[in-house]
C-alpha cells in the first residue's frame, strides 16, 4: 500500500477506536476523521461529496431525514402512547402477556420506521406501565431493544445498516420483506420465547395493579385526532411508494421527503416543529463516516482488504457467507453496527466480485449478522444505546453486563437459526 493508504488506514483505525471507547462523542470523532482524511488527500472534495462509488451516500441520509420528520409528527399525535395502554388493558395485567404484546408492537414499529425511533416512543410508556403494574422495569426495555433490533431486520427503513446495505447493493424494499421478513417473523417468535425463560422473575402478577390499570382510557392519549388520521394516512403511502418502488422507480430518500414535506404541508404542525425532531447529529454522523469509508476506497486500502477475504475463503460461496455472517455478529457487538456496516458494505461489493453463484447471499448475511449482532452487547446497535439512556434519565441504571448477559444468548441462538436459513433457501 502506499503512503496514504496506510495514513488513512491508520485514521480510521483510530477513530473507529474513539467511537467504540466512548471516549470522544461519535459525532466528533466521524467529523475529525473525515477533515483529516481531506488534510491529508486520502480523498478529495469532488470524491467525497458526489462521487457514487466513494462519496457521502445522500440516499441514505435524506431517507432517513424524512423518516425522521414524519415520525417527529407522529409523535406529538400520542399513537403510541395509545398502543402501550392498549396492550396493557389487552394483556389485563398479566406481566409476561404486557411483555409479548408491547415486543410484537415494538417489532412491527421498528420494521415500519426505524429502531431507534421506536424505542424513543415505547420506552417512556413503559415506564408508566411498570410503575402501575409494580414490575421491574428494566428487563422490559432491555428486551424491547432487543425486539427493536430484530424487527428492524425485516425491511430497508427498519435498521440503519439495511439503508446502507440496500443502497450499495441496489436492493430495493421488497427484496428485504421478501428475503428477511419471513426469517424476521419465525426469529420474533423465538424471542419471545426466550423472553419467557430470560426474564421469568420479572413476571409477578399483582390483581390490585392490574385493576387499576384496565381503569385507564388510552382514547385520551390520542392529542389530536385530525394529526393522528393525516399522518397515518401519508406513512401508508409511503409504505405504500417503498413496496411498489420497482413500478414507480422513485428512490426511497425521494418518497421519505415527498412524504414528509405532504405530511408537513397538510399538519398544522410549523416547520419548527417539524425539523426539531430530526436527529441532526445521527445524519452527521452517517456524512463523516461515509467521507472516510470513502478515503478508504479511494485509496485502494477496500480492494486489498476484500482480496485477501476472497483468498482467504478460497472463493467459495458456502464459506465466505458463514464467516461474513459470524464475524459480522461478533464484529457488531463490540462497535456499533453503522460504522460496522459501512465500513463492509464496499467490502462486500469488492468481495462478490471474486465470488460465483448468487451474489446476493453474501448481502443478506452481512445484513443478519450485524443487526442481530447488535443485540449482543449495551454498545452494539444504537437502539441499546437509546434505551440505557432513558433509563438512567429516568431513575433506573442498567448496567453494561445486566443487558450484555441476555444478549449474548439472544444473539447467538437467533445467529443460529440464520445458519440453515441461509444454506437451505440460498446455497443448496
Amino acid at each position: 500500500m502506499t503512503v496514504t493508504a496506510w495514513v488513512a488506514a491508520i485514521v480510521f483505525a483510530a477513530t473507529y477506536v474513539l467511537i467504540a471507547s466512548e471516549k470522544v462523542h461519535r459525532v466528533k470523532a466521524a467529523l475529525g476523521g473525515a477533515a483529516i482524511m481531506l488534510l491529508v488527500h486520502a480523498t478529495a472534495a469532488g470524491s467525497a461529496f458526489f462521487s457514487q462509488e466513494s462519496g457521502v451516500d445522500w440516499n441514505v441520509v435524506f431517507l432517513l431525514l424524512g423518516m425522521m420528520i414524519i415520525v417527529g409528527v407522529l409523535r406529538q399525535t400520542g399513537v403510541f402512547e395509545y398502543l402501550a395502554i392498549w396492550a396493557a388493558k389487552r394483556a389485563r395485567g398479566r406481566p409476561f402477556r404486557l411483555m409479548v404484546l408491547l415486543l410484537v408492537i415494538t417489532a412491527a414499529a421498528s420494521a415500519l420506521l426505524d429502531n431507534v425511533t421506536t424505542v424513543l416512543l415505547i420506552a417512556p410508556v413503559t415506564f408508566l406501565v411498570c410503575e402501575r403494574l409494580a414490575l421491574p422495569v428494566a428487563p422490559f426495555l432491555i428486551a424491547e431493544a432487543m425486539a427493536s433490533n430484530i424487527g428492524g431486520t425485516a425491511t430497508l427503513v427498519g435498521d440503519p445498516p439495511n439503508i446502507i446495505i440496500a443502497s450499495r447493493a441496489g436492493l430495493t424494499f421488497n427484496d428485504f420483506l421478501v428475503h428477511l421478513t419471513p426469517l424476521v417473523i419465525v426469529l420474533t417468535a423465538v424471542f419471545i420465547g426466550l423472553c419467557r425463560l430470560l426474564f421469568r422473575k420479572a413476571f409477578r402478577y399483582d390483581p390490585e395493579r392490574a385493576a387499576e390499570i384496565m381503569q385507564l382510557d388510552e382514547r385520551a392519549a390520542i392529542e389530536d385526532k385530525v394529526m393522528l388520521v393525516q399522518s397515518l394516512s401519508v406513512l401508508g403511502v409511503v409504505i405504500a411508494a417503498f413496496v411498489l418502488h420497482p413500478v414507480l422507480h422513485y428512490e426511497p430518500s425521494v418518497v421519505a421527503l415527498l412524504g414528509a414535506g405532504l405530511l408537513v404541508l397538510v399538519t398544522k404542525i410549523t416547520t419548527d416543529d417539524a425539523l426539531r425532531e430530526v436527529e441532526w447529529p445521527t445524519l452527521v454522523f452517517f456524512a463523516g463516516l461515509f467521507v472516510m469509508v470513502g478515503a478508504l476506497v479511494e485509496t485502494g486500502v477496500i480492494a486489498q482488504v476484500s482480496q485477501a477475504a476472497a483468498e482467504a475463503t478460497a472463493g467459495r460461496l458456502g464459506v465466505t457467507t458463514m464467516v461474513l455472517l459470524w464475524a459480522s455478529a461478533g464484529l457488531s457487538a463490540i462497535v456499533d453496527n453503522i460504522p460496522y456496516v459501512a465500513t463492509m458494505s464496499p467490502i462486500v461489493a469488492d468481495l462478490a466480485q471474486h465470488v460465483p453463484g448468487d451474489h446476493n447471499v453474501l448481502w443478506w448475511a452481512l445484513a443478519l449478522g450485524a443487526d442481530l449482532g447488535g443485540n449482543a452487547t449495551a454498545v452494539g446497535a444504537s437502539a441499546n444505546v437509546v434505551i440505557l439512556g432513558i433509563a438512567e434519565r429516568n431513575g433506573t441504571r442498567i448496567s453494561f453486563w445486566q443487558f450484555t448477559k441476555y444478549g449474548l444468548v439472544v444473539t447467538v441462538v437467533t445467529v443460529a437459526l440464520c445458519v440453515p436459513y441461509l444454506w437451505l433457501r440460498y446455497l443448496l
